[in-house]
């Protein structure tokens, strides 16, 4: 078993037995996220850590979204419900990049795929640098924020 899924079933009893409800929300349906992810496809399968962590970055993202939706319509304790949700498994992520971090890691794809077509890379390798700069992130930044970060740089 993946030591983070097995971290977060700790996690999970100790809120239960400490009656922390909103914790214990967020970690089982979560974990509810991860067995749904582990039985799709073809056969079975168990989950690395890596993988684990995109569930949670997918489980946040959706925490965010419904939060926004909630405030939107004036459901204001709905809405902080699910951005306490958020933040409770924001704590099992890596620490996120900051943009100089970020526009480091970027500048390097960026290079990189330069150096592979030979020419500097323009709005149409823009797939081959969010490729490169994906593989360095790895779940420490969102995707809309790398590509907007990509983007910056190929105009």
């Amino acid at each position: 078993m993946a030591e983070l899924k097995a971290r977060l079933q700790a996690d999970l009893t100790a809120a239960i037995k400490n009656r922390e409800t909103v914790r214990a929300g967020a970690l089982r349906m979560t974990l509810a996220a991860l067995t749904t992810e582990e039985v799709s496809g073809k056969s079975a399968r168990e989950l690395s850590d890596d993988e684990v962590l995109k569930v949670i970055t997918r489980e946040v993202k959706k925490r965010k979204e419904a939060a926004e939706a909630f405030a939107g319509a004036g459901r204001t304790e709905q809405a902080e419900l699910e951005q306490a949700e958020s933040k409770v498994l924001e704590s099992y992520l890596p620490a996120q990049l900051s943009d100089d971090e970020l526009a480091t890691l970027v500048d390097a794809a960026i290079a990189q795929v330069a150096e592979q077509l030979g020419e500097q890379p323009g709005q149409r390798q823009m797939g081959q640098v969010m490729k490169a700069v994906n593989a360095q992130v790895a779940g420490r930044a969102e995707g809309g924020r790398v590509a907007a970060a990509v983007k910056a740089k190929l105009i």
